[in-house]
């Protein structure tokens, strides 16, 4: 598979449990790796896919048990109602930006190539990297470093990128790692572009407010003893997916009932993340730092 090696497939399928007469979602299409493997254990079931990326299209499966709805799974509650599908049997969704995405350098979603600054995982998003990038403030810039990526440097870092553009725009990938590698710790560059880099894709493609959204509607999804499998590749998705599974909300707020009994929709199937397997992030490195999560409606 070209587009997207799907990580973790096996305990994916696994974990929802598949019912050949359910119906399921997955939340992020890609290459179809995950739904392709989902078809294979349904009969008179269906499968949704979503995905806002018009490249994933090039993959759509021509099979009557599938649907494919070209949008951002924000909108998940109000699509599965369009079609009646609600209550579903289990919910997928691999956070992963795609194989495809990041070595297609036009996209702009890779340190290793040269191209536009873009980072958009669909053309109807208006924001792009370049904008961010030549027009945010100093604070703006210092605000998205640290809250999408945790960067110290943030700070060094926003006001590098500032007095660079006032010399001349910054156009590309190449000009951009020109302007940010000096404020990189020796011995850590390839880490830092790509926290830099994770830090204005989510910015651009406001990912982590569709995820907060998308969470807080899966109590009001899944059927009772229906799977939710989330896999994330860091800690700001992870945080949410773990606070979701434990707590029933995004923030981790335990509520209780007038018996001091907990509030809460999920049981976790396991009590810590499923991670690859040595053998797995050798053969596909991007699934290194991707953590799985399972949970199952009460």
């Amino acid at each position: 598979m070209t587009y997207h090696d799907p990580v973790l497939l096996q305990d994916c399928v696994d974990g929802l449990k598949i019912d050949p007469n359910g119906i399921y979602v997955d939340l992020t299409f890609g290459g179809g790796g995950h739904s392709r493997e989902i078809l294979k254990h349904l009969k008179g079931g269906h499968l949704y896919a979503f995905d806002q990326d018009k490249d994933a299209q090039m993959n759509l499966l021509q099979d009557e048990r599938f649907t494919f709805i070209p949008h951002n799974f924000r909108y998940v509650r109000n699509f599965l109602r369009y079609f009646k599908a609600v209550p579903v049997d289990g919910v997928l969704a691999d956070l992963g930006i795609s194989s495809f995405q990041i070595d297609e350098p036009s996209r702009g979603f890779s340190t290793r190539a040269d191209g536009p600054l873009d980072m958009r995982m669909s053309d109807g998003i208006e924001l792009t990297a370049r904008t961010i990038i030549n027009e945010y403030s100093v604070e703006n810039l210092s605000r998205i470093f640290r809250e999408n990526a945790d960067l110290n440097e943030a700070w060094k870092l926003s006001k590098a990128i500032v007095a660079a553009r006032g010399v001349q725009p910054i156009e590309t990938i190449e000009q951009f790692k020109v302007v940010i590698l000096p404020s990189a710790q020796r011995g850590k560059e390839n880490s830092f572009m790509s926290r830099v880099f994770q830090a204005i894709r989510i910015e651009v493609n406001d990912e982590i407010n569709a995820l907060e959204e998308m969470l807080v509607q899966m109590p009001n999804i899944l059927t009772e003893g229906g799977r939710l499998v989330v896999i994330s590749y860091h800690s700001l998705e992870d945080r949410l997916v773990k606070n979701l599974v434990k707590s029933g909300n995004i923030e981790g707020k335990m509520e209780k009932d007038f018996f001091g009994k907990p509030l809460v929709p999920f049981n976790a199937i396991s009590r810590k993340p499923i991670i690859p397997t040595d053998e797995e992030i050798a053969r596909n490195p991007r699934a290194r730092s991707a953590k799985l999560r399972i949970a199952e409606k009460i």
